[in-house]
C-alpha cells in the first residue's frame, strides 16, 4: 500500500514558522479602466496610493468582488463542497457515547475503533490517514483528499505534538478522534487559504486519525 511522505500542514516547525515570500510595494500601479465600450489605460505617477482613503477603497473593492462571487455561487444553487471524512454522521452519533480519555499533557481522545495490530514504537515509521479540523468542524487538512496515507516517524517531532502522542498509544487498524489543545498544536498557527479555514496560533484543533499500518511490523488484523 503506497503512502505519501510529502510535506504537510502537520509539521510543527513549519507550516507556520517558515518565512513566506516577501511582498514588495510596487513602484507604480497600472490600472485598466473600462467605461461602456471605451477602454482607457491609466498609469500612476507616484510610488504609493495617494491617501489612506484610496487604499481603503481598494480593499473594499476586492472584498466586494469576492463577495459577489460567493453570492453568485449561492444564487446558482451550487452544493457546498463535500469533503471525505473518517467519521461520518452515524459515527458522530456513536461517538457521543464513547468515554473521553484525558492524558497528563492535556490531550483528550475518543477511540472510534480499537485496532487489533501492534502499537508503534517511538521512531518507527507509520502510515496514517487523518482529517484535521478546527473546533467548528471545518477541515483545514486531510490525507483523504490527497488519496494516500501520510508516512512519517512517530514520536520524532515530524508532526505536531498532539498527533505524535495520540498515535503512540493506538494499535494498527485503529481509528481515534484527538482533541488537541493549543500548546500541542500549531504554535504559530496556519494562514487561511481557499477552502481552508485559518488556524490561530496556539488554538485547539481536532484530528480524526486512523493508523493504517506500521511498515516492518506484522498486524494480526486481516
Amino acid at each position: 500500500m503506497a503512502a505519501s511522505s510529502s510535506p504537510s500542514l502537520l509539521l510543527p516547525l513549519g507550516s507556520a514558522s517558515r518565512n513566506g515570500p516577501t511582498i514588495k510595494t510596487p513602484r507604480c500601479i497600472s490600472t485598466r479602466v473600462i467605461i461602456a465600450s471605451e477602454t482607457r489605460h491609466e498609469t500612476c505617477k507616484t510610488n504609493t496610493l495617494s491617501s489612506r482613503r484610496d487604499a481603503m477603497l481598494l480593499v473594499l473593492g476586492v472584498s466586494g468582488l469576492s463577495m459577489s462571487y460567493s453570492l453568485a455561487s449561492y444564487a446558482a444553487g451550487l452544493p457546498p463542497e463535500d469533503k471525505p471524512r473518517l467519521c461520518e454522521a452515524e459515527c458522530e452519533k456513536e461517538l457521543e457515547n464513547v468515554p473521553m480519555v484525558t492524558t497528563e499533557s492535556g490531550l483528550q481522545y475518543k477511540d472510534i475503533k480499537v485496532g487489533k495490530g501492534p502499537s508503534p514504537p517511538v521512531g518507527y515509521q507509520v502510515a496514517a490517514n487523518y482529517v484535521a479540523m478546527v473546533p467548528s468542524g471545518q477541515i483545514f487538512d486531510s490525507s483523504l483528499e490527497k488519496g494516500l496515507p501520510y508516512l512519517f516517524r512517530v514520536g520524532s517531532g515530524q508532526v505536531i505534538k498532539g498527533l505524535d502522542e495520540g498515535l503512540l498509544t493506538m494499535k494498527a487498524g485503529g481509528k481515534r478522534r484527538l482533541y488537541i489543545p493549543g500548546p500541542l498544536a500549531f504554535p504559530k498557527g496556519l494562514v487561511s487559504a481557499p477552502g481552508r479555514p485559518r488556524v490561530a496560533p496556539n488554538s485547539p484543533v481536532v484530528f480524526d486519525v486512523s493508523l493504517e499500518y506500521i511498515p516492518g511490523l506484522e498486524s494480526d488484523e486481516e
